[in-house]
């Protein structure tokens, strides 16, 4: 605990006086995190160090207990900013930020796209229309093997190749 001057020790001060502390916060708007500020401003006095001295410990506690409260508004204010910006963010963007791809992006994916479509024809027809069905059109590999007429395995085996074809293609572009 902290002594003061006047030899009341901080710790000793914030129990006499810890309901009408708590009453200061709720009456500049804590509401019902004035309780929890308070259990807050406890542990803040007894990690004090022992040898801190204060001359007015009501006056000191008081100020603790303010600054707690600011402290906490700031925190939410902050949070209400960035939930706002996420929030807009998924609606559509940031206020006055353009959310599509610039001209630049646009174009390297049709690179990308149109070497990988290239990639999957010289892979062969079935493989090309085996990746198309899954990666594409999202049919599970079962159901393709029925459509085909082959096992499952079989459809694993094209797959496992067009993988392959296509990151050897974008390691080459370098753009993996």
């Amino acid at each position: 605990m902290a002594s003061a001057g006047s030899g009341v020790l901080l710790g000793d001060e914030f129990v006499r006086i810890r309901g009408t502390l708590e009453r200061y916060l709720r009456a500049r708007g804590a509401g019902d995190q004035a309780e929890d500020l308070v259990q807050e401003l406890w542990f803040k006095v007894v990690s004090l160090p022992p040898n801190t001295d204060v001359s007015d410990p009501s006056s000191y506690l008081f100020r603790m207990a303010h600054n707690l409260m600011l402290d906490r508004r700031r925190t939410e204010l902050r949070r209400g900013v960035r939930e706002r910006l996420y929030i807009e963010e998924g609606e559509g963007g940031i206020t006055g930020i353009d959310p599509s791809p610039t001209p630049e992006r646009v174009l390297e994916a049709r690179r990308s796209l149109d070497a990988i479509q290239e990639v999957l024809k010289r892979l062969g027809e079935r493989t090309d229309h085996i990746f198309r069905r899954h990666r594409v059109d999202g049919i599970a590999q079962r159901d393709i093997a029925a459509e085909l007429g082959i096992t499952v395995s079989a459809v694993e085996k094209h797959l496992q190749k067009a993988y392959k074809a296509v990151l050897v293609a974008q390691k080459e572009r370098g753009t993996s």
